[in-house]
């Protein structure tokens, strides 16, 4: 049973990492992950506008190869990348549940937040409510 422990542990700090970035776009970009609406409103907003210019092509100086700002921009890409984490994470556990069993994901869950817990971030903010996971399970 090596193996299964060798793939749980990797798992468990793949997801460990995954969360802890999610975590850290949700609070830079004030997204409540504990809030089905808020997540909701996140998955649903249209992808990143198309750039008008590409970037590296000459331009006239001060002419800005994008409508928005550049602040409003690396907004949007963080809300994508956040959209695709979210994504990423529930494929992950999709794949867990049905490769390792319910039981083995539960507790590789269970572990990645319980270390998270421990570097600073509260319980549940990554927007995974374990309860409420695995009851719909």
């Amino acid at each position: 049973m090596q193996i299964n422990d060798d793939v749980s542990q990797r798992l468990g700090s793949s997801l460990e990492a995954l969360n802890a970035r999610i975590v850290r776009l949700a609070i830079g970009l004030g997204v409540s992950l504990d809030d089905r609406a808020s997540v909701e409103k996140l998955m649903q907003q249209p992808q990143v506008p198309q750039v008008a210019h590409e970037r590296r092509a000459s331009r006239p100086e001060g002419q800005s190869s994008y409508s928005g700002s550049s602040g409003d921009r690396r907004v949007a890409h963080q809300r994508e990348e956040l959209r695709g984490l979210l994504v990423l994470r529930y494929h992950m556990e999709t794949v867990s549940v049905n490769d390792n069993g319910l039981a083995v994901t539960r507790q590789i869950l269970v572990d990645a937040e319980d270390h998270l817990v421990r570097r600073g971030f509260k319980p549940g903010a990554d927007g995974l409510g374990l309860d409420d996971f695995f009851n719909a399970s």
